[in-house]
């Protein structure tokens, strides 16, 4: 799974960045405007509504893919410094924005959404949908807007090369290294904590500017957004306080199997780096990857899948497509996109597709297990906008349900073949291999819980702030560690100069992956898991097989097909039996929170029960 906050940051920053997803609005109707309404009020047709809505497709899906093709032949040539591709991406961003920031074409829309006409839901959508794009590149504030995708094209490729030199294990020139998963010297390990550190530093001061951008475009039009956070939590159809309500509850549901993950940490750590004194908050440079969402390294089971897929080979790309084709998906065919050079399984396997047909699977360039797992995340992706590639769902609505729904499907296929009666049944590891579940199961909470401590938590809380509350340069720091010690109970190993966590800034620089997608994304993944090893496998859901399942392949495959053509909440709630919610996740770890309960009787518990509940209420300096 991604489990990189950056969540493709490598290609997002280019990609996403630029391509915002298409909401649907909010409840109170956000972003339709009556004051442009002024310049259109007389009545039209039906057919004349059909007729702008083909024409703006047309047009947006030309631009679309145009960009698209741009931008992927500037990611694959940056590295050679091919400054006439990377301009070129950057012209067809610009272009992609002035359409659907025209003012002609949002006063159309508006107009239409807002006349007496007997309009379908699906045109009522993408009316909306149209209003929702324009809403972040306006015509009105065109010079803000030029300035916002300069400035993260210009992030984009400053990221995008530092990220290259971070995750292909090369020293950047401040020494930053990445193979701390084994590294037991403290001294070593504050080293490279430092380094990070200072390149965050670097990143920190270019956010302002963007902030200032993102949130004068969206609120160019008057059309109710307050800010870039209120803009991009629209996308979900929700209001800023509905999505932090729901934050509050993911936390809440899971903060007593982290609680118990702190305190285990906390002591294994404390013996494998050879401190008598167990501390009370978890250094920052402890922590096994050396950021705080995937602890997952710290844990040793006895499959070497890395082993059995160097051993395979090539042959493997093979197996990911027998996988696929047992569920009942189509073949996906490759294009001649080729794959960009990289060290890093979550940069070259992202996926690169336009609209229409444009789909391409790049393939693995290393047999090991981080390869393994992105190919098949990246397959997910792919299918995803395969099956609501047809003419049923217009192209406005071709996108997923939610701006995190794609990347719950990847998520949950890659869990899908981690599983351990999965892997037997494909010979990566022996049937009758002896393991310890529970270990397993702890590798997995550590994988994913610290992530939704981090993302549901800190980051969303620390976002809302950046944009609501303009937190100036020197407080952006101050409130990430109050945040991350509250939530996480985690703490710089040094608090002069200690900046946010460089990943979280990265994060923040695309724009383009907000942190409470994936946590959406995860609660996603948890909760269709459930109901497909329950209800249609009906196997344990901490042992399943999905292949062969054609059923289970039915049921992801009309989700996917749907696009945005239906609301999301609505949509999972009909296929799941119930409303988006953590139980799921919660009711996965329960064995194994009864396990921690007992590892850490007579050990010392330093965080809290409950989290405070400061979503509601952002911060105030």
């Amino acid at each position: 799974m991604k489990r990189t906050l950056l969540t493709g940051m490598f290609a997002s920053m280019l990609f996403s960045c630029s391509i915002q997803y298409i909401g649907t609005g909010t409840g109170d109707d956000k972003g339709y405007a009556k004051a442009t309404v002024a310049r259109g009020q007389q009545e039209t047709t039906l057919s004349e509504l059909d007729a702008f809505l083909e024409t703006y497709s047309q047009q947006y899906e030309n631009l679309y893919t145009r960009l698209v093709e741009a931008q992927a032949a500037a990611l694959m040539n940056m590295e050679d410094g091919d400054t006439a591709k990377v301009s070129a991406s950057l012209h067809a961003q610009e272009a992609f924005a002035a359409f659907t920031g025209n003012t002609e074409n949002m006063v159309k829309a508006s107009t239409y959404l807002q006349s007496t006409l007997h309009k379908s839901p699906l045109q009522v959508k993408q009316l909306k949908a149209i209003l929702y794009a324009g809403a972040n590149n306006p015509q009105i504030v065109s010079g803000a807007v030029k300035a916002r995708i300069k400035a993260e094209h210009e992030q984009a490729v400053k990221v995008n090369r530092l990220y290259r030199l971070l995750n292909a294990g090369q020293p950047s020139k401040k020494g930053t290294t990445d193979n701390l998963a084994t590294e037991t010297d403290l001294q070593k390990r504050l080293t490279v904590w430092r380094n990070r550190n200072l390149i965050a530093q670097d990143l920190q001061h270019d956010l302002l500017g963007l902030r200032e951008l993102r949130n004068t475009t969206v609120q160019g039009l008057g059309f109710g957004y307050e800010d870039y956070f209120d803009y991009q939590v629209a996308g979900y159809g929700m209001s800023q306080g509905d999505m932090m309500d729901l934050m509050r509850r993911i936390k809440e549901e899971l903060r007593p199997l982290y609680r118990e993950l702190h305190t285990y940490v906390r002591y294994t750590l404390a013996k494998k780096y050879g401190v008598a004194q167990v501390p009370d908050y978890l250094p920052a440079h402890w922590l096994p990857a050396g950021w705080p969402y995937d602890w997952s390294a710290m844990i040793q089971v006895s499959a070497d899948l890395d082993s059995a897929l160097q051993v395979r080979g090539p042959a493997g790309l093979d197996q990911e497509k027998s996988f696929f084709r047992s569920l009942g998906f189509p073949e996906i065919q490759q294009s001649s996109y080729g794959t960009p050079g990289s060290a890093d399984p979550h940069f070259a396997g992202s996926p690169v597709f336009a609209l229409p047909q444009h789909a391409s699977l790049l393939t693995w360039q290393k047999p090991n297990l981080a390869w393994y797992k992105q190919a098949y995340h990246n397959a997910g992706h792919l299918y995803y906008s395969m099956a609501y590639t047809r003419p049923d769902v217009p192209v406005l609505l071709r996108r997923p349900a939610n701006p995190a729904m794609q990347e719950a499907i990847g998520n949950l296929l890659e869990f899908a073949l981690t599983q351990q009666p999965f892997l037997a049944q494909q010979a990566l590891i022996d049937k009758d291999l002896a393991t310890d579940r529970m270990q397993l199961l702890l590798r997995e909470a550590l994988c994913y819980v610290p992530m939704i401590s981090l993302t549901a938590g800190v980051m969303s809380e620390w976002e809302q702030d950046f944009y609501t509350q303009g937190l100036p340069d020197e407080q952006l720091s101050q409130r990430w560690w109050e945040l991350v010690k509250e939530h996480q109970g985690i703490v710089p190993p040094a608090t002069e100069g200690a900046q946010p966590e460089l990943d979280a800034l990265l994060q923040l620089a695309s724009g383009a992956a907000p942190s409470y997608s994936q946590a959406l994304s995860y609660l996603m993944l948890f909760q269709l898991h459930e109901h497909i090893a329950k209800h249609i496998l009906q196997q344990p859901p901490q042992a399943t097989n999905y292949y062969g399942s054609q059923e289970a392949g039915t049921f992801l495959y009309e989700i996917m097909a749907a696009g945005a053509t239906t609301d999301w909440k609505e949509m999972l709630e009909e296929k799941t039996g119930e409303a988006p919610n953590p139980r799921a996740m919660a009711a996965y770890f329960q064995p194994l929170l009864d396990y921690l309960r007992a590892q850490n009787k007579g050990r010392k518990y330093t965080l809290e029960a409950g989290v405070q509940q400061t979503n509601s209420t952002p911060y105030k300096p």
